[in-house]
């Protein structure tokens, strides 16, 4: 499916897609490509995935508390 429509770029540099164009991406998360003189708009359908290079390694729930409340403890002991 082609979908070719023109839209305005407004002083803030915003820029509001067509219903269709919206509906065909079939996501309200895009990631907005620039290459080579165009723009290319794709969609996101996965925020964890497009993550994952910034992820660290998985650890339990339990033990990130575990971690985050030894950290307070810490913090609280150096200022006395």
């Amino acid at each position: 499916m082609e979908l070719v429509k023109t839209a305005k770029v407004s002083s803030k540099g915003q820029v509001t897609l067509p219903r269709k164009a919206r509906e065909a991406l079939g996501s309200r998360l895009v990631r907005i490509v620039v290459e080579e003189g165009a723009v290319r708009i794709e969609p996101i359908t996965d925020l964890a995935g497009s993550l994952k290079r910034y992820a660290k390694k998985r650890i339990p729930i339990s033990a990130a508390r575990e971690q985050a409340w030894d950290a307070v403890v810490r913090e609280k002991h150096e200022r006395r």
